[in-house]
């Protein structure tokens, strides 16, 4: 029995080799591949453990992508070192993807949309978006849709793509915003005094920024009313607060000072 072994061990020595050679090859692939991965997660957790600059959702795609990438990558090594002719195999897999592109457009429609949102960071979560006609804070951000709930309490869900190809306004990117009062004061007003009221408003407000300075201006001359504008910059954080409690405000101090505020009138000339 051991004589039959040896002899045919012997007779098939070249292709024993070929086979261990090819199974050292493939054992290289494997490893390799799972060695990469793992740099790349580390890579991955190392980001989000920072989570400075990258969206968690981002994050999120490409430790799938990448995981399936290789996964594909090594299969296909693989199958070409163990003599599988791979050539027709990616011709298929490119047919297939081809196939499912076209059934799944409007899908992965929304997903390009969601990368790109992700990457060119339009928003994050809990920011406060408008676009077209919708408006509201974001409450979850994926790949396929973002949700955002209204002012009102209406939970919003939106396909990405939808979003992608409209205007957007993110009132929360930015540090600070500029709010416009307006206050219509009687043609018989001193629009010196108008001014006074509105440089003292301004001087008690704290939370108005000093760069870009206040403007106090007269906006129009309307039909009824000279209309003096203040325009101030207050940060993002307080931005409803300042505006609201001014607006109230203002009215208080131009009547305070003895100025008024007029209703809309018309003169009326009768011809017989």
């Amino acid at each position: 029995m051991s004589e039959v072994i040896l002899n045919f061990l012997s007779d098939n020595k070249s292709d024993f080799l070929l086979a261990g050679r090819k199974l050292f090859i493939a054992v290289i692939i494997v490893v390799a591949g799972i060695v990469i991965y793992n740099i790349f997660k580390k890579l991955i957790n190392h980001v989000d453990s920072n989570k400075k600059r990258i969206d968690d959702a981002l994050l999120s795609l490409l430790r799938v992508a990448m995981k399936y990438a290789l996964v594909i990558v090594c299969l296909i090594m693989l199958l070409d070192v163990f003599g599988v002719n791979v050539t027709g195999l990616v011709a298929l897999l490119g047919t297939a993807g081809v196939a499912i592109g076209l059934a799944l457009k409007d899908t992965l429609g929304n997903i390009a949309a969601g990368i790109v949102l992700l990457v060119l960071k339009s928003y994050r979560k809990g920011d406060f978006i408008e676009f077209d006609g919708f408006m509201g804070t974001i409450k979850e951000f994926d790949l396929f849709t973002t949700k955002l709930e209204t002012p009102d309490g209406v939970l919003i869900s939106a396909p990405n793509s939808s979003i992608w190809k409209n205007p957007i306004k993110n009132y929360s990117q930015n540090s600070k915003r500029r709010m416009d009062l307006v206050i219509g004061i009687s043609y018989e007003d001193s629009i010196d005094a108008a001014y006074r009221v509105m440089r003292e408003i301004v001087e008690a407000e704290p939370r108005f920024l000093l760069e870009p300075a206040p403007q106090i201006v007269v906006q129009s001359l309307n039909d009824s009313s000279v209309n003096i504008l203040l325009r101030a910059w207050a940060s993002s954080d307080v931005y409803w607060d300042v505006y609201w409690k001014h607006m109230r405000l203002i009215k208080e101090k131009i009547e305070a000072a003895g100025l008024s505020i007029p209703y809309p009138n018309r003169t009326v000339h009768l011809v017989k």
